[in-house]
C-alpha cells in the first residue's frame, strides 16, 4: 500500500503541548480569549460573545465547522452553572446550529460535553460544549485506511461565514 502525506501543519501546535496550552497566559485559552479585547476575536476565532458565554472556533476540528460553546466564567461542572449560565449555553448552542446549518449544511450534528480528563476533557478546567456537523459519507476511507481525516475549510474560511450571518441576525444577548 503506498502511503500519501497530508499537511496540517496547524496540528503541531496540539501535538506538542502540553498544559498549560501554546499561547495561554492563564493556562486557560478560553479564559484568555474572554479576557482579550473583542478586537482579537478573529485571531483567537471567536465568533460570537454572549453576556455570558462565548462561542469558539475549534483550532483542532474532528469535522469542518467543529464549535465550542463556553460559560464566561472558568467552571468545570456542569452543576456549577447558574441557571443564567446555563440558559445562555443553550441559548447559544442553539442560535449556532442554526448558522451552521444556514452557513456549511450538514446532515446532522454531534452535540456534547466532556467533564473530567477521563471522558475526554482536553481543558478539564473549563466546560464547554462541542458542536460536530457530520455529513452523509463523511466517514470515509481517509480514517480507516490512510488514518487521516481531511477537513476541507480552513478555519479562517469557516470563521468568516460564521461572523457573517451571525452579524446579520445579532440578537441582544450578543455583544
Amino acid at each position: 500500500m503506498t502511503h500519501q502525506q497530508l499537511w496540517a501543519p496547524w496540528r503541531l501546535a496540539y501535538v506538542k503541548s502540553t498544559d498549560p496550552k501554546p499561547g495561554s497566559s492563564s493556562g486557560c485559552f478560553l479564559c484568555d480569549y474572554r479576557d482579550s479585547d473583542a478586537g482579537h476575536d478573529a485571531e483567537n476565532l471567536v465568533v460570537l460573545r454572549g453576556e455570558r458565554s462565548l462561542v469558539v472556533l475549534n483550532r483542532f476540528p474532528y469535522n469542518n465547522g467543529h464549535l465550542l460553546i463556553a460559560p464566561r466564567e472558568h467552571k468545570a461542572d456542569l452543576r456549577d452553572l447558574s441557571n443564567e449560565e446555563l440558559l445562555e449555553c443553550n441559548q447559544m448552542l442553539q442560535k449556532m446550529l442554526t448558522s451552521l446549518e444556514k452557513t456549511v449544511h450538514p446532515d446532522g450534528f454531534n452535540v456534547g460535553l466532556n467533564l473530567g480528563r477521563v471522558a475526554g476533557a482536553g481543558l478539564p478546567g473549563h466546560l464547554h460544549w462541542h458542536i460536530v456537523p457530520r455529513w452523509n459519507g463523511d466517514t470515509n476511507f481517509m480514517p480507516i485506511l490512510g488514518e487521516a481525516k481531511v477537513i476541507p475549510q480552513s478555519l479562517e474560511a469557516l470563521y468568516e461565514l460564521l461572523a457573517a450571518d451571525l452579524s446579520s441576525s445579532a440578537g441582544p444577548a450578543e455583544s
